[in-house]
């Protein structure tokens, strides 16, 4: 399986990022990729929520999702695009991904689950403010196999990675818009974890640099082995990669390590 991995500084525009997008699927197909991965965000990133509102609509009218369905029928390539801010059903936004096949049309959706509350010295993040969590794991089916998806903060999260390693995912997918403090501290280890956790191919597009609503995000958009291995790191600069995996390392790896296959009931005792 060859991936593409695209890692954007993605800004205020979505008019602007639905045709750099769509570049990037164009790109991807010509590189003889047969899936691209964009990164959290991919059409839209503005913490400024007056301003984002006037540009945030909802799945049948977004722009971003249309120039990538459209390219990704036109070049018959998979994408996932990591993903967008919509409206949802109630007041709040989602911030939903999408697995979109060769023809255009959707395999799979995913609302992220674990929303991003912090506070990290001089910044604060409160999105459950303007988004409402996904209630739904979702495992996509692709021709390489069980395609787990997952948004950013779901990273810390390692429960969720093990349903879907054990649901059958041979690939885990993380777009992410990490912080600077949080990327340098724990972004790699952690990748590294999931996937030494789960026995898969970990692919994890990131958005990079300093961008139009103020925002500075780390980069190192990584594809990492089932063995912990990194495979690919695009370090800080925008850009697209393309590397070539071997989705049958991911049973290889499981027979000679099957921790998936050891879970034990336990109860917890305080002492």
């Amino acid at each position: 399986m060859r991936i593409a991995l695209a890692q954007t500084t993605t800004g205020i525009d979505p008019a602007a990022e639905a045709t750099r997008l769509a570049a990037l699927v164009a790109e991807a197909a010509a590189r003889g990729a047969d899936m691209l991965f964009t990164p959290e965000m991919s059409g839209l990133l503005d913490r400024d929520r007056r301003r984002a509102a006037t540009h945030i609509t909802d799945e049948a009218h977004d722009p971003a999702l249309a120039a990538v369905r459209a390219a990704a029928a036109e070049h018959g390539l998979w994408v996932h695009l990591g993903s967008l801010a919509l409206k949802g059903e109630g007041e709040k936004y989602v911030n939903q991904g999408y697995l979109v096949r060769p023809d255009g049309s959707v395999a799979a959706r995913y609302a992220k689950i674990h929303l991003f509350d912090v506070e990290l010295g001089s910044e604060s993040w409160r999105e459950s403010a303007a988004y409402a969590p996904g209630v739904e794991a979702v495992l996509a089916q692709t021709p390489w196999g069980g395609l787990g998806l997952s948004v950013c903060y779901d990273l810390r999260f390692p429960a969720l990675y093990r349903a879907l390693a054990q649901a059958g995912a041979a690939m885990l997918s993380v777009p992410a818009a990490f912080t600077r403090p949080t990327g340098r501290a724990h972004w790699h280890v952690l990748l590294r974890a999931r996937a030494i956790e789960t026995g898969c191919f970990v692919i994890a597009a990131a958005q990079t640099g300093e961008h139009q609503d103020g925002r500075a995000t780390w980069g190192h958009s990584l594809i990492v082995s089932p063995w912990g291995e990194v495979l690919l790191d695009m370090g800080e600069a925008p850009g697209l990669a393309v590397l070539d995996v071997d989705v049958a390392e991911v049973e290889a790896v499981r027979a000679r390590l099957p921790s998936l296959a050891h879970d034990r009931p336990f109860k917890l005792v305080r002492a």
